[in-house]
């Protein structure tokens, strides 16, 4: 037999990935998918596969609710992959994710169990949910503009409030975060100073900013 030689690794997504009906077919055609939600159900003490096939966008976008739902789903999608597909998932030599998705990677790679992980993420959603409602806040994501430009524009905007670069991406898309009306403020600079696109993210705060603070202590 050949030896499969590729670098395979499982890269997991962030917050702002969730939508209603997220792991539905998977959960309807597959006994792994089922075992997973159904034990996140028994972990969290309420109906989450519900809130994830079924629930309203506003509800599923709630930090508290929306973080276990991502691992869960990304969790069950990958039961499914290790039983039914060609792809060696146990040969893969390395699992990373964006955010929120490093706890799925730790529970997809074993350094945590995954009712750990699951109690862990929905802690984390509670503590950032109430940061978020004591200190509103965004994120938009600015596609095609150079990061210095979007560290110059944030840095302008500092003496104002709250905002800063959160997420590099990828070359030509930079994540920034903070109030609200500085976002709207820096949404603007970016378009005219050549920006492609400035898109909303669906997340309920400025996560990885100074607003996130009361989450961390």
């Amino acid at each position: 037999m050949v030896e499969d030689t590729r670098k395979t690794a499982l890269l997991f997504p962030g917050q702002g990935a969730q939508y209603t009906g997220m792991g539905k077919d998977f959960y309807e055609q597959f006994t792994e998918a089922r075992e997973v939600f159904n034990k996140a159900n028994e972990t969290l003490g309420f109906d989450l596969a519900s809130l994830c096939f079924q629930g309203k966008q506003e509800e599923l976008n709630k930090t508290s609710i929306c973080q276990p739902a991502i691992l869960v789903t990304s969790i069950a999608i990958l039961e499914v992959l290790k039983k039914n597909s060609s792809m060696q998932i146990e040969t893969c030599r390395a699992a990373c994710g964006l955010s929120l998705g490093e706890y799925t990677a730790h529970v997809a790679a074993g350094s945590m169990t995954f009712t750990d992980g699951v109690r862990l993420v929905y802690k984390r959603g509670l503590f950032m949910q109430e940061a978020c409602n004591a200190n509103p806040g965004g994120m938009v994501s600015v596609i095609g503009l150079e990061d210095e430009k979007v560290e110059q524009i944030c840095n302008e905007m500092k003496s104002l409030g709250i905002i800063c670069t959160a997420n590099y991406n990828s070359p030509g898309q930079v994540v920034i975060s903070g109030e609200k009306t500085l976002l709207e403020k820096a949404s603007i600079l970016a378009k005219e100073r050549g920006a492609r696109m400035v898109v909303p993210l669906k997340v309920d705060g400025a996560f990885h900013s100074d607003l996130m603070s009361p989450a961390s202590s």
